[in-house]
């Protein structure tokens, strides 16, 4: 049997699936935590990769992997290989009025026709004009720039700080793929190629692609762009021996890395998602996203036009807010998910009148930053435990329908919804999904489908052939749209806005 690798490398964790590359069988998985914050040390996400190895009962016979990973996460090298500063991740707002300056400079419209996307603060763009502004002497150190799975994949390939890694800090050798450099901000699905006068204006410094010639010296190197398919270089036997853990030894033949992806795209691989399908994805954060042949702007910048990991287009909305939303409720009503779940389906659709607007961490879709949850629609009838706890479940959900009602707005066509992530499981996440959606819900099999996407792509690298491995279906809810669940909640969101 032939084995593949995927690993997703996601804000809370590292998890790693094996599987058989011929018909997407699970072979074993394995998984390790990550630190929380808005800002991490990309040691953790090395350190977390090797005890998902270890879970997962090594590499030993595996032929191809591939990594997905967390998108926009800033990772800053010096020219020794060293990690300049923590990474700042997606979910850091703390670059929210750099991503209103370089919107201001360039213009909305512009930036859109040139990256696919209006600048919030989950960008990687903004967060080096941050860096630029509030950190010089981190950014005077600065030679090259990365993503997550760009630091992950040039680690395993042997890369790394002198004396830490087999191979020494060739940054040359740093390499991403199309999914996650369109979420940078200064990358062009549309030409596929970087927009290097954006960098520089959000860094002050020249910026080249790696292995380009020609350019000032001192550029920022920036990683190169690989193509669907192809493969980033062989697994080094040697990547974790400083830690005392060999992947796979020297008579074992060479582990072929493919390109990587950003976590939505390696989802989209996952699922087989094809035009029509939508994937609302409800994990720390939400997504909604299409896969689609054509790319359209949105100056708006609700929706941002990303690049897909197989050669089309990924045109996404984003929520900050999603699985959390849950968790804080659970956590005010002291009651644990399945209780939860068992309040929300005691109360009507609409929970009575009472609306959440969950913007507990500020919001990206709509861009509020500074924006707080508020509860809506409160009276001594309706404040009971079970409106209050489907207020959550509801408020979560209709703020992911406002990125598909933003998709079809653009035309990308919408003919079923795919719903996955962790939340998922939840049985009134899955009624009331289907009273929120206006398309047919369905619900794949719980899987890791970010690492399966990972893994779809190191199968891609391997044999030159996409597979087409089937995913099964685990629910189908009947469709039951309740107009009014949506129109309190666009009510209440309107009045929210307006006070931030």
């Amino acid at each position: 049997m032939t084995l593949v690798a995927g690993v997703d490398s996601s804000t809370q964790s590292c998890k790693i699936v094996i599987l058989d590359a011929v018909g997407g069988a699970l072979v074993r998985e394995g998984r390790a935590g990550h630190p929380d914050g808005t800002e991490v040390h990309p040691d953790h996400w090395w350190q977390a990769l090797s005890e998902a190895i270890n879970d997962a009962g090594g590499l030993g016979g595996i032929s191809a992997l591939s990594v997905g990973g967390q998108q926009h996460g800033m990772v800053l090298l010096d020219a020794g290989g060293n990690v300049v500063r923590p990474a700042l991740l997606w979910n850091d707002t703390r670059s929210a009025q750099s991503a209103a300056d370089l919107t201001a400079e360039v213009g909305a419209e512009d930036f859109a026709r040139r990256t696919g996307l209006v600048p919030v603060a989950s960008f990687t763009v903004t967060k080096v004009r941050w860096v630029r502004d509030h950190e010089p002497e981190s950014a005077a150190r600065v030679a090259a720039v990365a993503l997550p799975h760009d630091w992950l994949t040039w680690r395993l390939r042997g890369y790394g700080p002198a004396g830490s890694s087999p191979l020494g800090p060739d940054l040359e050798q740093l390499t991403t793929d199309r999914s996650d450099a369109s979420g940078t901000g200064y990358w062009s699905p549309f030409s596929g190629s970087y927009d290097l006068d954006l960098f520089k204006l959000a860094f002050g410094r020249d910026a080249r692609e790696a292995g380009a010639a020609g350019v000032p010296d001192g550029a920022v190197i920036l990683p190169r762009v690989l193509a669907p398919g192809a493969t980033a270089g062989p697994v080094h036997p040697e990547c974790f021996g400083a830690d005392g853990t060999v992947l796979h030894g020297a008579g074992d033949s060479d582990i072929i890395l493919g390109p990587g992806a950003g976590d939505n795209a390696a989802a989209a691989l996952g699922l087989g998602a094809g035009p029509g399908d939508v994937v609302v994805s409800v994990g720390t954060s939400g997504t909604v996203f299409a896969v689609a042949a054509e790319l359209h702007s949105d100056t708006t910048g609700t929706v941002a036009g990303f690049a897909d990991a197989g050669g089309a287009y990924l045109p996404i909305a984003v929520t900050l807010n999603a699985a959390r939303v849950l968790s804080s409720i659970a956590g005010l009503l002291a009651v644990d998910f399945a209780e939860l779940a068992a309040l929300a389906l005691d109360a009507e659709p609409g929970a009575g009148g009472v609306v959440l607007v969950p913007y507990f961490e500020g919001e990206r879709t709509p861009n509020l930053p500074h924006a707080k949850a508020s509860f809506h629609g409160l009276s001594i009838e309706s404040t009971t435990r079970p409106n209050l706890a489907r207020a959550a479940i509801e408020g979560m959900l209709c703020g992911l329908s406002g990125g598909l009602d933003a998709l079809q707005e653009l035309g990308y066509p919408a003919r079923r919804l795919l719903l996955i992530g962790g939340a998922v499981q939840n049985p009134a996440v899955q009624r009331i999904a289907a009273q929120v959606f206006d398309l047919p819900v369905q619900i794949p099999t719980p899987g890791e489908y970010v690492a399966r996407g990972a893994a779809v792509q190191a199968a891609w690298a391997l044999t030159g052939t996409r597979p087409g491995w089937d995913v099964a279906l685990d629910a189908t809810p009947e469709p039951d749209f309740q107009a009014l669940i949506s129109t309190n909640y666009k009510r209440a969101a309107s009045h929210s806005d307006a006070g931030n």
